[in-house]
């Protein structure tokens, strides 16, 4: 049976309000805290953003693009979307979780669903050791910064730093470098999804470097733990013929 109630939700831009104002005339505009599923309007910063303002009730969430890329977002249509969502196939992913420790002794706690970042925030090149599952791989990478990157957040700004593209049944997260000046050859590395990374910040009053998640930013940090957070599980409806495993195949036949 289709979902009967269905909660919008969509992003500040024209043409997203526009499709707001036509679909809940249409379809009516649920509590989020009754609706049998989610749809979210606009482009994958929404559809992030909803990801997150959903953590932990179990909603689907049925992204509509009207937004620029949209990649994590099926096709705009008005018609028949109780029955798409219905029809719609399912995917659950897992958010990262990030714990960090600053130069000041203080503790942070955030979720992502791209990817967590180690990011240089002055001129000096970051100095960083890597450790996965308490073993040092590397005792230390100069670089712009370092990413953790789940497959969903793969195509993302990951794949910007020249990191790799993860189907979502791989279980796998990439590690991948920002602009890597010693070791310079090193192109980062695949690791199981349950792996435990574990960043330690070289120098860190000399060269401060920020963690992070998503749109959350912790300043001044020492040292951050990443692993998966296997305990929450987000779940986002794709139409069958734009399911996220095709278009990340897609993507990487793109010219």
């Amino acid at each position: 049976m289709p979902p009967q109630k269905l909660s919008f939700v969509a992003s500040p831009h024209d043409e997203a309000q526009a499709a707001f104002k036509a679909l809940t005339g249409r379809y009516g505009d649920a509590n989020p805290s009754e609706a049998d599923a989610i749809v979210a309007l606009g482009g994958d910063g929404l559809m992030l953003q909803t990801l997150h303002a959903q953590l932990g009730n179990g909603r689907p969430i049925y992204g509509m693009n009207r937004g620029s890329v949209g990649f994590l977002m099926n096709d705009y249509s008005e018609d028949d979307l109780p029955e798409r969502i219905e029809a719609a196939e399912h995917t659950t992913i897992h958010p990262l979780r990030v714990r960090t420790e600053d130069v000041h002794g203080e503790h942070h706690e955030a979720l992502a669903i791209n990817e967590v970042s180690m990011l240089r925030e002055t001129y000096q090149a970051a100095k960083l050791r890597i450790i996965i599952d308490g073993k040092t791989r590397m005792d230390e990478l100069v670089c712009d910064g370092l990413l953790v990157a789940t497959p969903a957040g793969s195509t993302a700004y990951n794949l910007s730093a020249h990191g790799p593209i993860l189907p979502l049944g791989a279980h796998l997260l990439a590690l991948t470098p920002i602009s890597a000046f010693r070791p310079r050859r090193w192109r980062g590395a695949l690791l199981r999804h349950n792996a435990c990374v574990q960043i330690e910040v070289l120098e860190a009053a000399k060269r401060p470097v920020s963690a992070v998640a998503d749109h959350q930013e912790f300043r001044s940090v020492r040292k951050a733990r990443i692993e998966e957070a296997s305990d929450i599980g987000l779940h986002m409806l794709f139409d069958r013929d734009r399911n996220l495993d095709e278009r990340i195949i897609a993507e990487q036949f793109l010219p």
